[in-house]
C-alpha cells in the first residue's frame, strides 16, 4: 500500500501489527499460555489492541486503493461528468484517508503499563505572590472539572491554603480508567498572563504554579526500608475540628537517601495521615526512577513531550488574548474558558500523538 498522502513509517508499522496478530492468535491457543493466567491476561489485552489496529489498518488500505483507483480514472477520462464524479470521490477519501491515518496512529502508541494507575497530582504556587495562588487555585478546579467530564474521582490528600480563594499547595489523588495516562503531560510549569483582581493600575502580570503528576505507587513496585525513614510528629497548624490542634497528629516522613519529605495534616488520626504520607513517597520515589529513564530516552530526542520534566515551561495561559499555548509541540489553542472549565482533551490528544510521531521518527 503505497501513497503520499501515507507516511511510509506509519504503513510499516501497521504491517508488523497484520503480521504480529496471527502469531499472538497462535500464542493463545497454546498450552503453555492457557496455563499461566498472567500470561494469557497479557496477551489477551495485545491482541485485543492489535485487533482494532488491524480494522483500521485495513480501513486505511481500501481507502487508498479508491484513492488511487479515483486518481486513474480522473487521468483517463474525458467525459467531464466523469472527470467530476472522480474529483468529488478523491476529495472524500482524501479526508477519510487523514482521518483513518489520525485514528491509526493514535491506536499505535503503545500503552503505558502505568496507564490506568491512579495519578497523585500535586500543585504549587510558584513565582508571582498571592496571584500565583489564586492561579494555582485556577489549576485545581480545571483539573477537579476534567475528573468530572471523565467520569474520575479526586481525592483531597493535603491541602494548604493563603488569602481567600488562593492555594498554596494542594495534593489529591485522581481515580478511575487511564487516570494517570491522561494526566502524566501535565507536569511541568503552569505560567498565566492576566490582569490580577487586586491590580488598579489595569498591568497584565505574569505568574506561574507548578505541577507534578506521578503514578500511584503499590507496595509492590518498590521496597522502602524502615532504617531509611525519620517520621517526626507534631501539633496541626491552621483550621480544623475540634481535636486537630490539640493532639500530635501531624505527620512528617523523611526519606533519608533522596532527602525527600512528605508531611500530612488533614486528618485528625495521626496513623491516617501517616498512611496518607507513605502513599505520596511511595509515588515520588516510583516517579523519580520512571523520570530518570524517560530523561535517559529524551536524551535521544529533539523534544521533552512526556518527560515530565518539572523545571520545564509547558503551558501558558493568556488571558487577554483568550488563549492557551502548550510550547512543548507549538500548540495553541483559542479557548481558554473551556480549557480551564476541563476541556483538555485536544491538548492531551495532540501531546499523545507527538510522542507517537518522535518514536516513528527514533524507529527510522
Amino acid at each position: 500500500m503505497k501513497s503520499l498522502n501515507v507516511d511510509p513509517r506509519l504503513l510499516r508499522r501497521l504491517e508488523d501489527a497484520e503480521v504480529r496478530l496471527p502469531e499472538v492468535d497462535s500464542e493463545l491457543a497454546s498450552p503453555e499460555v492457557l496455563s499461566n493466567p498472567e500470561r494469557l491476561k497479557d496477551l489477551g489485552r495485545e491482541r485485543a489492541r492489535l485487533d482494532k489496529i488491524v480494522t483500521v489498518s485495513r480501513e486505511l488500505r481500501a481507502a487508498v486503493e479508491g484513492h488511487d483507483g479515483a486518481a486513474e480514472l480522473l487521468e483517463e477520462a474525458d467525459d467531464p461528468e466523469m472527470k467530476g464524479l472522480a474529483e468529488e470521490e478523491l476529495s472524500v477519501l482524501s479526508e477519510r484517508i487523514e482521518q483513518l491515518a489520525l485514528q491509526v496512529r493514535e491506536l499505535l502508541i503503545p500503552p503505558d503499563p502505568l496507564e490506568d494507575r491512579a495519578a497523585v497530582v500535586e500543585i504549587r504556587a510558584g513565582a508571582g505572590g498571592d496571584e500565583a495562588g489564586l492561579f494555582a487555585s485556577d489549576i485545581l478546579r480545571m483539573y477537579r472539572r476534567f475528573a468530572e467530564r471523565n467520569r474520575l474521582s479526586i481525592d483531597l490528600m493535603s491541602l494548604s491554603e493563603g488569602i481567600p480563594g488562593s492555594i498554596k499547595e494542594v495534593i489529591f489523588t485522581v481515580r478511575g480508567s487511564g487516570a494517570y495516562g491522561r494526566l502524566r503531560y501535565e507536569s511541568g510549569v503552569h505560567r498565566v498572563q492576566r490582569v490580577p483582581a487586586t491590580e488598579s493600575q489595569g498591568r497584565v502580570h505574569t505568574s506561574a504554579a507548578t505541577v507534578a503528576v506521578l503514578p500511584e505507587a503499590e507496595e509492590v513496585d518498590l521496597q522502602i526500608d524502615a532504617n531509611d525513614l525519620r517520621i517526626d510528629v507534631y501539633r496541626s497548624s491552621g483550621p480544623g475540628g475540634q481535636s486537630v490542634n490539640t493532639t500530635d497528629s501531624a505527620v512528617r516522613i523523611t526519606h533519608l537517601p533522596t532527602k525527600l519529605v512528605v508531611t500530612c495534616q488533614d486528618e485528625k488520626s495521626q496513623h491516617k495521615n501517616k498512611a496518607k504520607a507513605m502513599k505520596v513517597l511511595r509515588s515520588r520515589l516510583l516517579d523519580r526512577m520512571i523520570a530518570e529513564r524517560e530523561a535517559e530516552r529524551a536524551r535521544e530526542r529533539k523534544t521533552q513531550v512526556g518527560t515530565g520534566d518539572r523545571s520545564a515551561k509547558i503551558r501558558t495561559y493568556n488571558f487577554p488574548q483568550g488563549r492557551v499555548t502548550d510550547h512543548r509541540i507549538g500548540l495553541t489553542l483559542h479557548q481558554l474558558g473551556a480549557v480551564l472549565d476541563g476541556s483538555l482533551d485536544e491538548l492531551i490528544s495532540s501531546l499523545r500523538l507527538a510522542e507517537e510521531q518522535e518514536r516513528l521518527g527514533a524507529d527510522e
